[in-house]
């Protein structure tokens, strides 16, 4: 019997936030996919992930515009957002996200998120049948 680990893509301009994340995701069981921008997720695709966090401020595309990218194309995908920065606005601007964390983070709360957000996509997907 295979037991297939959920997605987890990750975006930030940060080498060391992913690498961070990338041992935390796989440490709790995820499969983790690491991404440096947010066009380099975009050209590999949606498709098999199960969860998305990303950086709010990188160059190019940001956070805000790929998970409006990522909700046009996947509105079902929980998208997490995790910023350096501390500006009020930003909070009104994630709303519509499952999550949003502030660097630096409690790894635990994040897994726990994670968790819920694949927990409450798979109640909802089992409504549906």
């Amino acid at each position: 019997m295979s037991t297939v680990r959920p997605v987890v893509a990750v975006v930030d301009d940060d080498p060391r936030v992913l690498e961070s994340l990338e041992d935390l995701l796989e440490s709790a069981g995820y499969v983790a996919w690491c991404f440096s921008s947010a066009g380099s997720l975009l050209d590999r695709r949606l498709s098999g992930v199960d969860v998305l966090i990303t950086d709010i401020g990188m160059p190019g595309t940001d956070g805000f515009e790929l998970r409006d990218l990522v909700k046009k194309a996947r509105p079902e995908l929980p998208v997490f957002l995790i910023t350096a920065r501390h500006e009020i606005a930003d909070q009104f601007r994630a709303q519509g996200t499952s999550g949003f964390f502030r660097k630096p983070f409690d790894g635990q709360a994040l897994l726990a998120a994670v968790a819920n957000a694949l927990n409450d996509r798979e109640v909802e997907g089992n409504d549906e049948s």
